[in-house]
């Protein structure tokens, strides 16, 4: 049982509609929360509105509410149920937060003797409201960047003239960086400080001095209520500051951090999560690095729930965050609980990646004609994929192909820009396909320090691109019967789709797959194992790749495939791919079930999907979990493997 013995029941708000910046990764962690509470006897109470997510299933929580997420509705539900002994507000995003502080303020959790769990009221307070953040930062000795509170127009007028330009407005206690804006010249100010003023639920915005090309990062952590700290995953945004970190492609683990900086980050981390309250839960800090040898930290935002991040950090390494921090929130230490995949360490083993995972977005422009198509501070994506590699390069190509936008992966598809004015424009101006326009400008011949001088992108993610390129351009130099083995094998371990060599070589898809079996080249899976094989995984949650063969003195060959086939009537339930207008959670609940249903069917159960915000691509929904994009080359290497 949980140490808090005296916990019977628990109230767990919901995030809602979906929204940009808030959509179904808050069902995923509802869900895990929902399923860890149960498992230690405790009651559970939800209220959400949205009927499309997979935690208003009737079999997930004992009592559900769809009902509008408002003080009002928490009253009804506590009169209704008078055994509610706390309420844990950390699983449903930002909506669930706003709608804990109102409660409190109007003292509905006093009246009902209801616990918050998993944060505290201050804690929320501190980091929401960029005064106190900043005030508790300098206090605790964290650098933030210059910065000052505006509560009218003409407050703000007097700081933009002392700070200079160009700055960034943030309103206090917004959802996605809404209302969020740069300001590069007084011509822009007054109308941005206005949308600012007016976006914040308080009318409060702060100004702070822009720290553009600075880089930016994130940490994912966990506290219990001895005080142990760990970090689960550091995610490295490719796109430098100026970019919401919700349409930023997303690197895990970091790429670009020296480890003295990387070790100073952590400890900054900790400090911060333990300065701002005393409770049991998660954390995602975000800090920006200088892109000079000194790099320097400061800290940009804390937020003390479960966040988008922290769905994509669950997905990236096998660790069950939300799952983890209910457990946490209700008493248990992070030495008690088990590891869901090793089953053989505690979760106060820190995850360790032998595989590179790339985060893009996914934007709907297309629905919207007109629509302003670059890309800032305020979050305009409707979902993302995921993409994972033993490489950078294989897990981008793998992204790209996720995304479903009749793209093959990055270049080799005949769909370069090939306007140099155009792609010095998208560069500039950052656009939604940013991430194919680089490659585009490597293969017109920009050299990356023009690039890099633009985009502010870290040099290292430059070269990788410029590898990929030159590595197509060689491979174009041969024909389909004249192409080495090696060079082959280079290009699928590199990410490269049979369809982009196809497109290389002037010949076609069937030919090129032909070829690889002829030689020999097939995909192995691999576990994520949260721990680099140095522990047995119990879990079976496998991504591809290619792999160098080795041959036995006996003139065995072998490529070593984690994935065992059993010999079980299986099923295959494809996943729906990224979030999309007009394609959302509702078609995750459905895979779901669709799994259930095939498992009471006495069937073995495969999920292939690259949406990392999903309950379906939990490692314990289905019986195998292949989290590959779902484009048919990879769909059939899965069905020849699995034979379903």
């Amino acid at each position: 049982m949980p140490k808090n013995n005296d916990l019977k029941s628990v109230l767990i708000i919901g995030s809602g509609p979906i929204v940009i910046g808030q959509a179904c990764e808050f069902d995923y962690s509802g869900s895990q929360a929902l399923r860890s509470l149960r498992e230690d006897g405790i009651e559970t109470v939800l209220i959400n509105s949205n009927p499309a997510t997979i935690m208003t299933d009737p079999s997930m929580s004992d009592h559900i509410y769809l009902l509008p997420i408002t003080t009002k509705s928490i009253i009804k539900i506590l009169e209704e149920h008078p055994q509610i002994d706390a309420v844990l507000p950390t699983m449903g995003g930002q909506t669930a937060l706003n709608l804990c502080i109102e409660a409190d303020e109007k003292g509905i959790w006093k009246d009902f003797e209801i616990e918050i769990i998993g944060v505290d009221i201050a804690a929320i307070n501190i980091t929401e409201d960029r005064g106190q953040f900043k005030s508790l930062m300098k206090k605790i000795g964290v650098q933030v960047a210059p910065a000052k509170i505006a509560n009218s127009f003409l407050t703000g007028k007097e700081i933009a003239q002392e700070f200079g330009f160009p700055l960034v407005i943030r309103p206090s206690f917004t959802l996605g960086g809404t209302g969020a804006s740069f300001v590069h010249n007084q011509e822009e100010f007054d109308e941005l400080l206005t949308r600012g003023l007016e976006a914040s639920p308080i009318h409060e915005v702060l100004i702070d001095k822009a720290l553009l090309g600075w880089k930016e990062f994130e940490l994912e952590l966990l506290r219990d209520n001895n005080d142990n700290v760990v970090i689960i995953c550091t995610i490295e945004n490719m796109d430098p500051m100026g970019i919401h970190t919700g349409d930023s492609i997303t690197v895990a683990p970091a790429m670009t951090l020296s480890d003295t900086c990387f070790q100073e980050m952590r400890d900054l981390a900790i400090k911060m999560m333990r300065s701002i309250g005393d409770f049991a839960g998660g954390c995602n800090v975000q800090f920006a690095v200088s892109p000079d040898e000194n790099e320097d930290i400061i800290a940009i935002e804390i937020n003390p729930r479960v966040s988008r991040s922290s769905a994509l950090a669950s997905k990236a390494t096998g660790y069950p965050i939300a799952k983890i921090a209910t457990k946490l929130a209700i008493g248990y230490s992070l030495d008690e609980l088990v590891n869901q995949i090793t089953k053989s360490t505690s979760a106060l083993f820190e995850p360790t990646l032998d595989y590179v995972i790339v985060k893009i977005p996914r934007w709907n422009f297309d629905k919207f004609e007109g629509s302003e198509r670059t890309i800032g501070l305020q979050m305009k994506s409707v979902g993302e994929v995921m993409g994972i590699g033993r490489s950078f390069q294989e897990a981008i190509h793998k992204a790209a192909q996720s995304l479903e936008i009749k793209r093959n992966g990055l270049g080799a598809d005949g769909k370069s820009y090939t306007n140099y004015e155009q792609i010095i424009e998208k560069l500039t101006y950052p656009s939604w396909d940013r991430v194919f326009v680089i490659y585009d400008a490597i293969q017109m011949g920009i050299p990356l320090s023009r690039i890099h001088e633009i985009t502010k992108i870290d040099m290292w993610f430059l070269k990788q691109y410029e590898e990929l390129y030159l590595l197509e351009r060689e491979i174009s130099e041969y024909t389909l019967d004249t192409l080495p083995r090696e060079l082959l094998l280079e290009g699928k371990q590199k990410g490269y789709g049979d369809r982009q060599i196809a497109h290389m070589l002037k010949c076609l898809e069937s030919q090129v797959y032909k070829k690889r079996e002829e030689l020999n080249i097939q995909r192995v899976y691999k576990l994520v194992d949260s721990c680099a094989a140095e522990f047995k995984a119990e879990t079976p949650y496998y991504y591809s790749t290619f792999e160098n063969e080795m041959e036995t003195k006996e003139g065995k060959v072998y490529a070593e495939n984690d994935s065992i086939v059993s010999d079980k009537k299986k099923i295959i339930v494809l996943g729906s791919g990224p979030n999309r207008i007009g394609q959302g959670i509702e078609f995750d609940y459905c895979c779901v079930h669709g799994i259930l249903a095939a498992a009471e069917c006495g069937y073995e159960t495969i999920m292939i999907n690259c949406n990392p915000e999903t309950v379906s691509t939990d490692f314990d929904v289905a019986d195998k979990l292949y989290f590959e994009p779902v484009f048919w080359e990879h769909i059939y290497d899965i069905i020849r493997h699995e034979k379903p």
